[in-house]
């Protein structure tokens, strides 16, 4: 490789590890690149300081994962690379969201200091923590209560995976934990903290950037109201009033923008020079919009993987029931970006695969041989809760119509298939609630790996899939972060736009179009996914209701 070639790193922070990038900013080529998994993992069922049992429903993770694996990701992506370290322009940080956590002014975790490590909530909440249940439905009650005009922004309801959910819960049941708390900010912007100020302890708190994607999306902020007002918050909880101007410092900048520059201490640790400039962060799955190379609205962009996150950005702004948010700027520069989700994809299919003890080959092998609807089987795909557009982590998943001659591989492929009655809830709604759905493009980690669950998205949507060309597309979009931050005078590149024409495009193979014999039957399973999935259904108000019962409640019923 000559030496006149630049490159952008793209840092994207998965539920299970962190992956790093080398991308040529000319072509969008991914010269290296490596996967470290998290040392400590996710703890949701012991804490690591302990080994105690930790509640249902809780998620947590160790800050210095998120570092030290980091740092030897990087140097392994650099080292495959085969470039010369001064040649990396920019860095761009996607992470999982609302993955968030409680610090000191210099940016020591709660969790690191000797008081508190034995605490679980002082420790970073994932983005699936569930424990926040009673809590969101306290911010709920109140906003709607009070009728605050943001939480139109969000379908009507605020998402139990999000931020102040997490902040209240901490409040209500370890209060020593949110006293000691100087800053409260999501992983996101922790990272970028650090990279450009830290490591901790040494981060100034005048240098902390906060990320508009993920407060516009996971904190109920806008361009033009800002955070929900102290009254709303003194409602819910007297302690909470000041929250935002307290314990939440920090500018607000937009992903692309410079953040800061690579300081001394993290080049060291990421063996890097330091000077290079860094993003504000980005909601891991929204860098897949432009890691797919998509630069214009109207196209759903599939980030399919553990979860699954749809995004569209739209030259309008419209409310839609359910949808997770939508926030001007809080994908690409002048659009407005819309979020809705899905709890559990891949998720599901790694419980159903354990819990048959099969392989993903084998059961895509056999359930690709099976017709739709195969054995009179329908699944509800709520295993995690239901994101869009119920907004409900009370829900549960379900399969209806088995017998003892139900088969796994009919399981795996129902459960393929309810993920995509789901996601065509989804896009009815936009375009019901005027959001116009054109093009469809998938990317994450599972489209690459799974032609069947792709041709049954096909099949269920009835239009025409492509694919993100790079099965790294999130990863790749926040390189494409990273060389906006590095400007103009490095680059050569003017806007979002070119950079993402340049660096990222899908494939011209393969690409999925629906089935017209399975066209039909999808439909008419469709109905019936709908029947039984409507909040006010008997099957949703059934599920609803079991979820209220503890594992020692439920064994006492059973006595």
């Amino acid at each position: 490789m000559t030496n006149d070639k630049r490159y952008s790193l793209g840092f994207d922070y998965g539920t299970e590890s962190v992956r790093v990038v080398v991308a040529d900013i000319a072509t969008g080529h991914i010269v290296g690149q490596a996967d470290q998994r998290y040392t400590h993992g996710v703890m949701d069922r012991t804490l690591v300081t302990t080994g105690q049992t930790l509640p249902p429903d809780y998620a947590l993770q160790h800050p210095q994962d998120w570092l030290l694996n980091l740092a030897q990701a990087c140097h392994a992506a650099v080292t495959a690379a085969k470039i010369n370290p001064n040649q990396i322009v920019g860095i761009g940080v996607a992470f999982t969201s609302c993955t968030m956590l409680p610090t000191l002014n210099d940016g020591t975790p709660l969790c690191m200091l000797p008081q508190f490590q034995n605490l679980p909530l002082a420790w970073p909440k994932l983005w699936k923590h569930h424990g926040a249940k009673h809590q969101t439905d306290r911010l709920n009650a109140v906003a709607q209560q009070r009728h605050e005009l943001w939480l139109a922004r969000y379908g009507g309801v605020i998402g139990l995976e999000w931020f102040f959910p997490k902040i209240l819960e901490t409040l209500e049941l370890a209060p020593q934990v949110y006293t000691a708390a100087q800053v409260w900010l999501e992983a996101g912007d922790y990272l970028v903290w650090q990279l450009t100020s830290g490591p901790w302890p040494e981060a100034h708190i005048r240098d902390l950037v906060r990320s508009t994607c993920q407060a516009g999306y996971k904190g109920c902020w806008s361009k033009q109201a800002g955070f929900p007002s102290p009254d709303f918050f003194a409602a819910v909880h007297p302690q909470l009033t000041n929250v935002v101007a307290a314990k939440m410092p920090g500018r607000l900048s937009a992903p692309g923008q410079r953040a800061g520059l690579l300081s001394a201490g993290a080049a060291a640790l990421l063996k890097l020079p330091p000077g290079i400039p860094v993003s504000t962060a980005i909601i891991d799955a929204h860098a897949g919009l432009p890691g797919s190379g998509v630069s214009e609205n109207d196209t759903l962009v599939m980030v399919i993987g553990t979860s699954s996150c749809h995004i569209i950005n739209s030259s309008h702004e419209h409310h839609v029931p359910g949808v997770a948010g939508v926030v001007e700027d809080g994908i690409l520069p002048g659009s407005f970006g819309y979020e809705t989700g899905q709890a559990s994809v891949g998720d599901s299919l790694a419980w159903l695969i354990r819990t048959v003890s099969s392989t993903h080959e084998e059961m895509n092998q056999q359930a690709a041989a099976l017709a739709p609807g195969s054995h009179g089987l329908l699944a509800v795909d709520w295993l995690n809760g239901c994101r869009t557009p119920l907004m409900d982590g009370h829900l549960s998943g379900a399969f209806i119509g088995m017998s003892l001659t139900t088969q796994p591989a009919q399981l795996y492929r129902a459960m393929m298939e309810a993920t995509a009655f789901g996601l065509r809830w989804i896009i009815e709604l936009l375009v019901e609630n005027g959001v116009p759905v054109q093009r469809l493009v998938a990317g994450g980690g599972l489209p690459a790996k799974s032609p069947l669950l792709m041709q049954i998205y096909a099949d269920v949507l009835n239009c025409r899939i492509s694919l993100a060309e790079s099965q790294q597309s999130v990863a790749l979009g926040a390189a494409i972060l990273g060389c906006m931050a590095a400007g103009e005078s490095t680059t050569g590149y003017s806007s979002m736009t070119q950079i993402i024409r340049a660096m990222a495009r899908q494939r011209t193979e393969p690409v999925y179009h629906p089935n017209p014999a399975n066209v039909a039957p999808y439909n008419h399973l469709y109905e019936l996914y709908r029947s039984i999935t409507d909040k006010e259904s008997v099957v949703a108000k059934t599920m609803h209701e079991l979820r209220q019962f503890s594992p020692q409640e439920l064994n006492t019923a059973q006595k």
